[in-house]
């Protein structure tokens, strides 16, 4: 079996294997936190006798361990199971696929400014090391890591929405109704998320560069005569891709983190804003599908990471 398909089996079979120990810590972790679903839903006057009919109907009657592996089977062929209180009795696959297009814009949309914004100011810096514009851009990125995205969003909102009024306040136009609407009304809150991001693409990607500037091989490219372009491109930039590949993939968890937060400030129907809802309403089995969505996106992202890298350098794989 060739090395590279061998780590990336291996890669995926690790993959599954945290996917479950995932599943087994918020299933768990849920059925320790307080309140009673059942008197959610019933309300605190309702009689013992309707309270474990709720309870039987929902399956909540069962011993733990029964009733985490009838919810993992459930997840084994994508139902989740209905809403508790949130939605009451709709198909919580239903709640996430009409939200998880508004999540997965906002999230991608988000990654595109920080990645842009960091190969900017990442090769200003690194081309330009030591001078003002260099420490500019390292300023700009100490300035982004510091900032929480929350504090950042509410900047925004006073600025450019409140202030000049060039983007709505709240609210959001879903991208399968317009495309253009979703990229203007979905542009404050994927800077808000984008901004901590970039500052850490960008150090990164400055730090990668000054790296690779100082090796042998530029320096005999650049005695051989190659133009600086293509010294910078073909011996510098392709070099320094792979850690910056790797950071992106690894701040994906920080990213839905935040998608959590702005959603619910900017008003956007999301899975991180129905994750608050759920939490909030006590609707425990809705709490639990948005989280593992969550997980396996960060899975299946990193898993992406690893994919890209060994086709950029194979010797990963070994």
């Amino acid at each position: 079996m060739p090395s590279g398909l061998k780590y990336l089996l291996t890669r995926l079979a690790g993959s599954l294997v945290t996917m479950l120990i995932g599943t087994m810590v918020v299933f768990f972790v849920m059925k320790l936190a307080p309140g009673d679903p059942a008197l959610v839903v019933l309300g605190d006057f309702a009689t013992p006798e309707s309270i474990a009919a709720f309870n039987a109907k929902h399956g909540l009657d069962a011993p733990l361990m029964v009733q985490y592996l009838n919810w993992l089977g459930g997840l084994a062929r994508l139902d989740f199971g209905d809403s508790l209180s949130v939605s009451s009795g709709e198909d919580i696959a239903a709640l996430l696929m009409f939200r998880l297009p508004n999540t997965l814009f906002i999230g991608i949309y988000a990654i595109l400014i920080a990645v842009l914004l960091s190969l900017v100011l990442g090769t200003l810096a690194a081309v330009n090391r030591g001078n003002a514009i260099d420490t500019g851009a390292t300023s700009l990125a100490v300035l982004g890591v510091s900032m929480p995205d929350f504090w950042f969003g509410y900047m925004l909102i006073l600025g450019l929405s409140i202030g000049l009024g060039l983007f709505p306040s709240y609210g959001f136009a879903p991208p399968s109704e317009s495309v253009l609407g979703a990229l203007h009304s979905g542009f404050l809150p994927a800077l808000a998320i984008a901004a901590p991001m970039a500052a850490v693409f960008t150090r990164t990607l400055r730090t990668a560069l000054i790296e690779n500037l100082d090796r042998e091989h530029v320096t005999v490219a650049k005695a051989l005569g190659h133009p600086p372009r293509f010294r910078f491109l073909h011996h510098v930039f392709r070099n320094s891709v792979i850690p910056f590949i790797v950071v992106i993939g690894l701040q994906v968890r920080y990213l839905l983190g935040g998608v959590v937060i702005i959603e619910r400030i900017f008003g956007i129907n999301g899975v991180g804003s129905l994750m608050v809802e759920a939490a909030f309403a006590r609707d425990y089995f809705v709490v639990q599908a948005c989280a593992v969505v969550f997980l396996a996106i960060v899975l299946a992202v990193n898993y992406i990471v690893d994919l890209i890298c060994i086709m950029l350098d194979p010797r990963r794989a070994r």
